[in-house]
């Protein structure tokens, strides 16, 4: 669901407050598209902690927020399997880049490409993220 909104007004310094959903219509597991200024972000809600990240890969514009969340698999033994930090990583759904929902870094190159990340919260009964 992409919806453009009409331009916010500036409440903090922290930048433009843009409304995306009434938290109860949030579920855990859905995504939400916004365009801010010409921008397209992606929100997530994963397991009640929200996400918001442009929705543009930095390898080649794929809609990065369309992409698989996930996990890793740790570094085990042979024959022996861990997977950690689930729910931690989206996947682009073009190439398979991955990128820490948190940070945006690129969990191959952490140092060079990443995708920009915007702080996200919950406030009066609303998710909204600064822009």
């Amino acid at each position: 669901m992409t919806e453009t909104l009409p331009d916010a007004n500036p409440g903090t310094n922290r930048g433009t407050r843009v409304v995306v959903e009434k938290l109860a219509d949030f579920a855990w597991g859905e995504r939400r598209v916004v365009t801010v200024d010409g921008r397209s972000i992606g929100v997530i809600n994963v397991g009640g902690t929200f996400y918001a990240l442009r929705n543009s890969c930095p390898h080649h514009g794929a809609p990065l927020c369309e992409g698989v969340v996930k996990g890793t698999m740790d570094d085990t033994p042979a024959h022996e399997y861990s997977y950690v930090r689930h729910n931690e990583f989206i996947v682009c759904p073009w190439h398979g880049y991955e990128f820490t929902l948190a940070t945006g870094r690129s969990i191959v190159e952490p140092e060079k490409l990443r995708v920009r990340t915007y702080e996200v919260a919950v406030e009066d009964g609303d998710v909204v993220v600064y822009v």
